[in-house]
């Protein structure tokens, strides 16, 4: 199932608009290029009607907020809306200041989106409306593990409930949720946490896989954050000696470019709860 999730997105070539962070926003488009998908970014409000229009998905990424990248986030979820199209909101770093977090719960309300992606913090601020983040990274007091599995695998499955979003909750340990049935997925490499943007550039897959497997939403955007957490273990796995963060990045990259259904299905590591 996986496999045939990514195989969609390299058969459709999904166009998908990205509201990004300009801290990485280079790295959402080649990720995106590397799965099969085809990035265009704009955030200017005279712009964003037009852009989103042709396309078949909306990323919007919270990472660098500013009153113009704000407008132009709400008329392109609204125009997306009006049209059918995959929204995903990637509400980085809320509950760290008040306007990411006013702002994200304000897009969530408003624009509904089709996925929620981010760490645990983010998405119980969304949820509670308020909370508390160390910067963009979730805080030690908020974390999936073992012991709490299957208590986070309600509030994800509730929370997908309350707003008709997948939710999507990455960490060691990663959930994909809706209001039926979450995957469990644990793939992934500690190191990826040293790369500013893998999030990110996961936000840009997730859209894409969401468009591609439309019918199958939740399935997709699992397979999208399957195939982020396999891509990490073989960019490890690939570093040579003296190679760094930077070096990782771009095995990150390759390692989207040459997956294929096979290699996901082999690799992915999850249940279904």
């Amino acid at each position: 199932m996986l496999g045939k999730c990514l195989e969609n997105v390299k058969e459709k070539t999904p166009l998908i608009h990205n509201i990004t962070n300009y801290v990485t926003v280079n790295d959402v488009a080649n990720a995106l290029l590397a799965s099969g998908g085809s990035p265009i970014m704009s955030d200017e409000p005279d712009d964003v009607c037009d852009i989103t229009s042709i396309c078949g998905g909306l990323n919007i990424n919270i990472g660098t907020l500013n009153k113009r990248s704000i407008e132009a986030m709400f008329m392109a979820g609204k125009k997306a809306k009006e049209l059918g199209h995959i929204v995903v909101l990637d509400p980085v770093g809320a509950g760290a200041s008040k306007l990411r977090t006013e702002t994200a719960v304000k897009i969530m309300e408003a624009i509904k989106p089709d996925v929620i992606r981010g760490n645990i913090s983010e998405i119980k601020t969304l949820a509670l409306g308020s909370g508390t983040t160390k910067g963009v990274d979730a805080d030690a007091a908020d974390t999936v593990t073992e012991e709490n599995l299957s208590s986070m695998v309600e509030f994800a499955k509730g929370f997908s409930q309350k707003t008709g979003a997948v939710i999507a909750i990455t960490g060691a340990i990663d959930l994909v949720a809706d209001r039926e049935k979450c995957y469990v997925i644990r793939n992934g490499s500690p190191m990826m946490s040293r790369i500013t943007g893998t999030g990110c550039m996961l936000s840009g897959l997730v859209a894409a896989y969401a468009v591609a497997n439309a019918e199958i939403i939740t399935d997709g955007v699992a397979a999208s954050v399957c195939l982020m957490g396999l891509a990490g273990e073989i960019g490890v796995s690939d570093m040579k000696e003296n190679e760094g963060n930077s070096s990782l990045r771009n095995h990150i990259i390759d390692a989207i470019y040459n997956m294929d259904g096979d290699a996901l299905n082999k690799g992915a590591k999850y249940e279904v709860r």
